[in-house]
């Protein structure tokens, strides 16, 4: 999961509560499997090349074997690197990688916590090669997913300052940007859109 250092959701929220960020998963074992199916679906098979922006503790990244990540979390990234992946501390705005150098990139429950989605849409099709695949996983604005993890206390703490966005507004944020949008599973408010850099 992705952090911006200022605006709504300060990196210190998963410094300080990294363990419990990453207990979720064990806690929602069922959820957090048919997330990770649903993505592995429409994610292209991850090579050498292959990155993931915003990520987090690695519990997507490691069963996905997608080798190196993006993470701004000392602490999230500390437990990716336990998980096996090369970890680069950066933001989804101004990833530290060289123009078309990614086969593919994933970014899960990410773009909810954004100052500027256009920005990091924009430098992930900079860093992706041409016809690249970008992977996004994110919880729908009013979908029920989203309104029950603002109930879940361990949950609130992290997405309370979330702006969370619907289906039709990431594919216009992702068309503005060059990308041309491949497939869209949307489901019980958790959407997967895979979406192609122009050739």
């Amino acid at each position: 999961m992705g952090v911006t250092d200022g605006g709504r959701m300060p990196g210190d929220v998963f410094e300080q509560f990294a363990e419990d960020y990453d207990r979720w998963f064990e806690e929602h074992r069922a959820e957090y499997h048919a997330e990770l199916a649903r993505i592995r679906r429409l994610l292209p098979r991850p090579d050498s090349r292959a990155l993931e922006v915003g990520v987090g503790s690695g519990r997507f990244a490691a069963p996905l074997g997608i080798p190196l990540g993006i993470e701004p979390s000392r602490a999230l990234g500390r437990m990716a690197r336990g998980r096996g992946i090369e970890v680069i501390r950066g933001r989804a705005e101004s990833i530290p990688i060289r123009d078309g150098s990614c086969s593919s990139a994933l970014m899960v429950t990410v773009i909810c916590f954004l100052d500027d989605p256009v920005l990091a849409f924009e430098e992930i099709h900079r860093v992706l090669v041409p016809g690249g695949t970008l992977v996004l996983g994110f919880l729908e604005r009013e979908g029920e997913v989203a309104r029950k993890y603002l109930h879940e206390r361990e949950k609130h703490r992290f997405l309370s300052r979330a702006r969370f966005y619907s289906s039709d507004e990431v594919r216009q944020l992702l068309g503005r940007t060059g990308f041309r949008v491949a497939e869209v599973d949307s489901r019980a408010g958790f959407s997967v859109i895979a979406a192609r850099k122009g050739r």
